[in-house]
């Protein structure tokens, strides 16, 4: 079976550092994947950023695992929300295209995740469907295996972004075959009624994001969070969360061109006002 490095990172109890493409185009998402030894995962974000699911996602991700075995995981985030009814077929295509994991955003309560794992498992532990003649080839493995290993090795993830979601964040954690739940602090700092992380969440929010950080381990998953940068992210880690955004490919592509362009003007470079 293709490594799949996200798991490896599970498996070793350390962090898993990633990086968000939030760009379109095999090119680019290939860039982002070999741009450091060091990256467990790289989220092809098909919610805010300008790939599709279907040709967009599969593409990337064919690109992504043809780097070889030091690829890192393939994951993507779906368009649909929680709130929606759309998130079954939309986890279909993903997992279809190769996806090594999911993230589902805006996950409320304990009922949409177990729907999100049924969804994402095949019977007898979940309703997948099988009938893509290219998932098992993008995992280097033939069908059969793949329908074997596929429940095990398919990192399910949810956000929490909702004061629902707060609230309900234990029996959601509590929710058999969900692997992870990923802070989004973007959004739940605006459900909250505070402004967005400008780089660090309000202190009101940090507390809730701590909170979640406990609630999560203590259910034994894994607890994620997007950062915008590598400083960020080593706080992150410190305070033991498993699996970390560092940077997105906008982010770090409009930050080195604006940085260079102080340089060049004899100046000193400075970090942007806000960055996502």
């Amino acid at each position: 079976m293709t490594t799949h490095a996200l798991l490896q990172a599970f498996n070793a109890s350390k962090p898993a550092f990633g990086a968000w493409i939030t760009l379109p185009g095999i090119l680019n998402a290939r860039a982002v994947a070999q741009a450091s030894p060091y990256l467990s995962w790289v989220m092809i974000d098909c919610e805010h950023g300008l790939t599709s699911l279907q040709p967009g996602a599969a593409e990337s991700i064919q690109a992504i695992t043809g780097l070889g075995p030091n690829a890192p995981s393939p994951l993507v985030r779906i368009p649909a929300t929680g709130f929606s009814n759309s998130t079954s077929w939309q986890i279909k295509y993903a997992l279809d295209a190769g996806a090594r994991g999911v993230l589902v955003p805006m996950v409320s309560n304990a009922e949409k995740a177990r729907e999100i794992v049924a969804d994402s498992r095949f019977p007898p532990g979940g309703r997948r469907g099988f009938g893509s003649p290219f998932t098992h080839g993008v995992w280097g493995i033939d069908a059969t295996e793949y329908i074997k290993s596929a429940n095990e090795h398919v990192v399910v993830m949810i956000q929490i972004e909702t004061p629902e979601a707060v609230q309900n964040v234990s029996a959601i954690a509590a929710v058999d075959g969900i692997d992870c739940l990923f802070i989004g602090p973007y959004d739940l700092s605006l459900s909250l009624g505070y402004p967005p992380p400008s780089p660090d969440p309000h202190p009101d929010v940090e507390a809730v994001i701590q909170n979640v950080l406990k609630a999560t381990h203590k259910a034994g998953k894994k607890c994620a969070i997007y950062c915008s940068s590598g400083k960020q992210a080593l706080k992150r880690a410190e305070e033991g969360f498993d699996i970390i955004n560092v940077a997105s490919d906008i982010g770090a592509m409009s930050e080195s061109v604006a940085a260079n362009a102080i340089v060049a003007l004899g100046g000193e470079p400075g970090a942007p006002a806000s960055r996502y």
